[in-house]
């Protein structure tokens, strides 16, 4: 992007701070809450996240759209997209530092550019990312505006009227509408979907099961009715506070005898259920450069994450539920077992995608129990 033109956009946070930069992607004024990504590659992956419905994203990665992107049409060997972990782009805007026009790499069919404007998403480039990521690590993440907007809108009355990231059931957006079958084996995975990835519904596939991905207000006799060999609770957007209603299909899931995962979301929903409480983290853990550590076998793996809010560790002393990982960074909980059934579930991605496969040794674990390996 050529930084000798007059900046043309703003990014307005609740606090009053302005960003001024250059409008890319679709000209328009979107408020969302205000996070960062610390990858420095895997764009196309995380920004079909399902996990970021709602929010700005900002890459603290200075170079973004150095290989361009693929086309949605490049599928693996299971027909699921191979660069992409949804149909679409999920966060409301974007923010980066410097916007590469000429990608060069032998899968890309179109700039990043042109890919947001594809999807009339909206994005805000030559802003100082290092400043905003301090910003929001020091005062915690908060709501903001971007307008790249050719005429005088009053952001400031816009970001006033908007209402803050917890009140809104993001997950009702992303999950499935109705009952989707991937794969023709013959046993069965049920994934309850607050927002599924991909790279999720690929691990269940490449064990040799179908994955059967089922709205998330399905209710236990619903599930039940697919004969599950295992259940999923899948990753998602938004507060875990705001799917109290399915916490009871839930507890019945984690106390029957199907070997049962939760990630991401899963992971606080599981907790919830089964007697924990949550809290929202100061800014998030939202990346492909996590530190975790098993505390079962005692080794650190780096995770890929992507959460705002995690599971009080304090709060297990009154439940089933017992520490599996914790944070290296910041100690907060990562991961829980259940002491008597076959109930497991992590806080980060252990599907990556994008980031390291180190901890892809979950859903072994997850299997192991399916076939009746409690070890």
């Amino acid at each position: 992007m050529n930084t000798s033109i007059e900046s043309d956009a703003v990014l307005l946070l609740e606090d009053g701070t302005k960003y001024f930069g250059q409008g890319f992607g679709k000209p328009s004024t979107v408020v969302g809450e205000v996070v960062f990504n610390t990858g420095m590659v895997g764009y196309t992956e995380s920004l079909t996240d399902p996990s970021y419905g709602g929010q700005l994203l900002s890459f603290t990665y200075p170079l973004i759209g150095n290989y361009g992107v693929p086309d949605y049409s490049d599928l693996d060997e299971f027909s699921l997209p191979t660069h992409f972990e949804s149909t679409k782009i999920q966060p409301n805007g974007i923010i980066i530092n410097e916007l590469c026009e000429s990608p060069n790499h032998w899968s890309s069919t179109r700039t990043f550019d042109e890919w947001l404007k594809s999807e009339e998403i909206t994005g805000i480039c030559n802003i100082d990312t290092r400043s905003l990521t301090l910003k929001i690590r020091e005062s915690g993440v908060m709501m903001g505006v971007i307008s790249n907007e050719q005429n005088d809108i009053a952001l400031d009355s816009i970001l006033s009227k908007a209402k803050s990231y917890e009140t809104f059931e993001f997950f009702k957006y992303v999950s499935t509408k109705s009952p989707k079958v991937y794969g023709n084996y013959v046993d069965n995975v049920v994934i309850l979907d607050f927002g599924v990835k991909n790279g999720i519904i690929r691990n269940v596939l490449k064990r040799n099961y179908s994955a059967i991905v089922v709205p998330y207000n399905y209710n236990f006799e619903q599930i039940m009715a697919y004969n599950p060999k295992g259940i999923i609770v899948s990753n998602g957007p938004g507060d875990p506070q705001r799917c109290t209603e399915y916490l009871d299909t839930i507890n019945r899931i984690c106390n029957s005898s199907i070997p049962t995962l939760g990630i991401c979301l899963g992971h606080q929903l599981i907790s919830l259920a089964l007697g924990a409480s949550t809290y929202k983290l100061q800014y998030g853990h939202r990346g492909q450069n996590k530190s975790c550590c098993d505390l079962i076998s005692g080794r650190s793996y780096v995770t890929s994450q992507n959460h705002g809010y995690a599971v009080d560790s304090t709060s297990l002393s009154n439940t089933d539920l017992q520490p599996w990982f914790v944070n290296l960074d910041d100690n907060s909980l990562e991961g829980v077992k259940h002491k008597n059934n076959s109930c497991i579930a992590v806080q980060f991605h252990p599907e990556a995608h994008p980031g390291p496969y180190d901890t892809s040794y979950v859903f072994d674990v997850f299997f192991d129990m399916i076939g009746g390996d409690l070890t």
